[in-house]
């Protein structure tokens, strides 16, 4: 199959009670590593990309690799490529004539009516070209690429929006903010993170049927820290979402659950490894292939126990 929207993927994820990843990509191992687990798994995958990505793989490349995913899978999972975080509607607009399948529109730090219009627009251009649109109403602390809030600038989702939001907007998911966050240094050590199931089952009720969609959702894994520190990193202690909080959510409406700064470990931790271990070798292609076995170690504990979506492609 070709690269595909997210639309099916989502129907039967939402009645099936599991979601799918959406990870993030940056460079070809990292692709690479996503896409081996999910086809080892037989899992649908979202492979998204940044600002951040397409400011340094540069968009011509990372739509090749996408491409080239499908291809070496035999077409054998759904693949959908996605925009993350579109600041505005003329790169939602760049994306969707350059052949991604699904574009978010992130209007959250705008006043409620400006989010509505900007995520309006976006959608009925991307319709017209057969592409979906994930919106975001609620705000995220935390930092990731060009997303930058603070921590006292976060708010909830408020469940009483969302009707509103939807029928207004003609988005097809809604991203919200129920207590995740973005990047590894999510919350200070010694708290336990806690999502706003709560405040989920209510924009459920509202929304019944809806896909719904988690932002900053990176468990960050201490055994990655630990490989990165013990090989001359030096990197703070970092806390993620609990991975069991995450699956149940997926279990209730949550769609699509984004994943991008354990990959980012992963990467780093086998690299710095290989490096420790063998200080003479100067070929990327030894040391980087130790980094993508992490990426694909990640992905496969995410599709296996916090998404359930192995053997649903």
């Amino acid at each position: 199959m070709p690269l595909v929207t997210t639309t099916e993927m989502f129907k039967k994820a939402y009645n099936g009670g599991y979601a799918i990843g959406a990870f993030n990509v940056n460079n070809m191992e990292i692709v690479q590593g996503i896409v081996e687990a999910a086809w080892e798994l037989h899992s649908p995958v979202i492979l998204q990309a940044s600002a951040g990505a397409r400011k340094y793989a540069q968009p011509a490349y990372l739509k090749h690799l996408v491409e080239a995913a499908v291809e070496a899978t035999n077409n054998e999972i759904p693949i959908a490529m996605h925009l993350d975080h579109g600041a505005d509607f003329e790169i939602c607009k760049s994306c969707v004539d350059n052949g991604f399948t699904s574009v978010m529109i992130d209007g959250s730090s705008r006043p409620f009516e400006e989010n509505i219009a900007v995520s309006k627009q976006v959608a009925e251009y991307a319709h017209e070209h057969g592409v979906v649109v994930e919106a975001e109403l609620g705000t995220l602390s935390g930092v990731e690429d060009d997303v930058n809030v603070a921590a006292e600038n976060a708010q909830y989702t408020d469940p009483d929006k969302v009707v509103e939001f939807v029928e207004k907007t003609g988005v097809d998911s809604l991203a919200i903010a129920i207590g995740t966050s973005h990047g590894a240094y999510k919350f200070k050590p010694g708290t336990v993170p806690h999502i706003r199931l709560d405040i989920l089952d209510e924009i459920v009720k509202k929304l019944p049927g809806f896909p719904i969609v988690l932002h900053g959702s990176s468990s960050v894994p201490k055994k990655y820290v630990d490989i990165i520190n013990a090989n001359g990193g030096a990197l703070r202690d970092a806390v993620g979402i609990p991975e069991d909080q995450l699956r149940e959510a997926a279990k209730r409406a949550v769609c699509k659950i984004n994943i991008d700064s354990d990959l980012r470990l992963g990467l780093t931790a086998g690299i710095r490894e290989h490096l420790q271990a063998h200080p003479d070798h100067f070929d990327p292609r030894q040391y980087i292939t130790d980094g993508r076995a992490y990426v694909k170690e990640i992905v496969h504990d995410k599709i296996i126990n916090v998404l359930g979506s192995e053997n649903k492609a």
